[in-house]
């Protein structure tokens, strides 16, 4: 008899963000600063005893909507068999149909499609990248944290130097400001404090076409590892001409939450870096399949945030990738990914090779229990 699914446990987790961070929709007046992550937990038990745990978040809306939506759709994956991630996939697509295949309702569907792969590789001994088979043991990675634009020049310089000496190998700052002068000044000092280690830039969205073509000029003397969301998430024509028309690549992505939002990138004639968020685009299972798309299409990747997710998935990409380091979740989880020599390196424990903290049961404010303990 095969496996079934018999309980999923689902946490509804505010974790506060000590310092709040501002990029550069706070000093546009599009945001508040970044005060708290807002997570979806997910544990999965099955009959004969396997376990498995995945994660979705949010900033600033849509956490209590993320957890609501799987809370009232999860039990069409009880007594299913945990090995056939991509159907229990589609059973919960169409079980919230009526509220689409992206957003919020993929965004949630995503903490339990990664507690799946979890699960799956745990049963199987393997670290998650193994059993999607790796071509690499280490990610190169870059520091995003430190390099916020509340934070002085001063301030960041300290927290790159910090990051260096860590073992991280790269470090990203925000850009985007209202004046656009401050930005060049702030890049020209990083890149002047770092020497020739890996510099990139976030815009967050926030130029037009004509900006972004004249800052993308104004850039390209920094030699910039890559210059991320220049435009709009969805102006898939404008990045694809932005990637095409300068040296320095652009990247972006992490804000599309399907594989048709990313398909739109290459249909455009993107030739840049993607950066797809598995708790965004929907999973793991949604994920590999625009991973696959990507690499064909000769797309380097880079995925945005939860470093305990994409290290595995960094690291089954052909070709080499970088991954973003951020502390913030640490609180959450018992164990820490080991990084070195400017690299991070998949963990040898099984699964994603991460298990829950007392903290993090402290932090739930809701849980929600289905089938059978």
């Amino acid at each position: 008899m095969p496996d079934a699914i018999r309980h999923i446990n689902l946490s509804h987790v505010v974790l506060p963000i000590d310092n709040p961070v501002s990029d550069a929709k706070v000093l546009t007046g599009k945001q508040k600063p970044l005060s708290e992550m807002v997570m979806l937990f997910v544990e999965v038990l099955t009959e004969d005893g396997f376990r498995g745990m995945g994660f979705s978040y949010s900033k600033r809306a849509g956490g209590p909507a993320q957890f609501r939506h799987l809370k009232e759709i999860a039990e069409v994956a009880i007594g299913q068999d945990p090995s056939d991630i991509a159907k229990i996939y589609d059973t919960l697509l169409w079980a919230g149909a009526s509220v689409g295949r992206s957003g919020v309702a993929t965004q949630a569907i995503a903490a339990l499609d990664v507690a799946l792969w979890d699960l799956k590789a745990r049963r199987a001994g393997l670290p998650l990248a193994k059993l999607l088979g790796a071509h690499r043991d280490s990610c190169r990675v870059y520091n995003t944290s430190g390099g916020f634009l509340q934070a002085s020049v001063d301030e960041i310089k300290d927290k790159s130097t910090a990051s260096l000496e860590a073992g991280i190998g790269a470090i990203k700052i925000k850009v985007g400001q209202p004046d656009w002068r401050l930005d060049l000044k702030r890049v020209a000092a990083i890149r002047e404090h770092l020497g020739d280690v890996p510099l990139m830039v976030d815009a967050n969205q926030q130029w037009d076409r004509a900006r972004a073509k004249r800052m993308c000029r104004e850039l390209e003397q920094f030699d910039l590892v890559w210059i991320e969301e220049p435009l709009d998430a969805w102006d898939a024509v404008g990045h694809a001409q932005l990637s095409t028309t300068f040296d320095t690549p652009i990247a972006t992505g992490e804000m599309l939450t399907s594989v048709s939002e990313h398909m739109a990138l290459v249909n455009a004639g993107y030739q840049g870096i993607v950066q797809p968020d598995a708790p965004r685009i929907g999973g793991i299972t949604p994920f590999l399949r625009f991973a696959t798309l990507a690499n064909h299409a000769g797309l380097a990747l880079a995925p945005h945030f939860a470093m305990e997710i994409h290290l595995h998935l960094a690291a089954a990409y052909p070709t080499e990738p970088w991954v973003e380091h951020f502390e913030w979740l640490s609180p959450l989880f018992e164990e820490q990914p080991e990084i070195r020599d400017g690299r991070m390196w998949v963990p040898d424990r099984p699964g994603l090779g991460f298990s829950l903290t007392p903290k993090m049961r402290q932090l739930t404010r809701e849980s929600a229990s289905v089938g059978r303990p």
